[in-house]
């Protein structure tokens, strides 16, 4: 039985950068009510590699009292105020992504009009431009520098971003910590995700879910819904409703 439901934010809640469908997300915030009266239905948490201001405006949007992920790895408790950075974002880590963050401020928001630094983030560095063409551009030279010189992280683009991330502060670790925090073994937790950076984590759940949107590498690891982003989360809600359902009643 299925007894939490992790959506990532870019791509399955949101398109980013589009008025999000606030009709879908009242439905699926509504499911995240019912779970606490309703044993079918798992409560809701989200994991991103969104910065911990954008992912706790979220969780309030949709009503979510369990803890949350933020950059891929860290957690923040709603209920206490309490934010926890991956354990291994140590000093040497916090140097390098100011460093790179201080390169992709020189040799890319300065050379791509319309490219911005993602504001806030800690334990990683990371940028966003509207055209998909821009981001696959750069994304070999991101990736080449990257590898040539900080082997303790890893590069993960999207549609309108790319990201450089810990290799060990991804969002498996991330999930783990909110199974560990939450007593839920893996195998008990869905999620849906829609990019690279979303692998590590449908690998180890329970039941992983993707959007018709998501890119092909995705898909392989994922069941995939025949609907994009925030239609999709609500169809893999309800799916998961639906098969608690059936579980529970098995067990009458």
């Amino acid at each position: 039985m299925i007894k939490l439901f992790i959506t990532d934010i870019d791509g399955c809640l949101t398109i980013p950068f589009e008025t999000p469908d606030w009709e879908k997300l009242s439905q699926i915030r509504r499911l995240n009510e019912q779970s606490k009266h309703d044993l079918a239905v798992p409560p809701l948490s989200i994991c991103s590699g969104r910065p911990m201001s954008y992912v706790e405006a979220v969780a309030q949007w949709m009503g979510v009292e369990k803890p949350v992920v933020f950059e891929s790895g860290g957690v923040y408790e709603l209920a206490t105020n309490e934010v926890k950075f991956s354990p291994v974002f140590d000093e040497e880590a916090e140097q390098q992504v100011a460093e790179l963050k201080d390169w992709m401020n020189r040799e890319l928001v300065s050379n791509y009009p319309g490219m911005i630094a993602e504001f806030t983030k800690r334990m990683d560095a990371g940028i966003i431009h509207l055209e998909k063409e821009i981001i696959n551009e750069i994304y070999p030279k991101v990736v080449e520098y990257v590898d040539d010189n900080y082997p303790r992280f890893e590069v993960h683009q999207t549609d309108v971003s790319i990201n450089i991330i810990l290799s060990n502060n991804n969002k498996r670790n991330g999930i783990l910590q909110l199974c560990e925090k939450l007593e839920f073994a893996p195998d008990e937790v869905a999620y849906i995700g829609d990019s690279s950076g979303d692998i590590p984590g449908l690998k180890i759940v329970g039941y992983p879910f993707a959007p018709v949107n998501a890119i092909e590498a995705v898909k392989e690891h994922a069941e995939v819904m025949n609907f994009k982003a925030t239609d999709a989360v609500l169809t893999a809600y309800e799916r998961i409703i639906e098969m608690n359902r059936k579980m529970l009643a098995d067990v009458k």
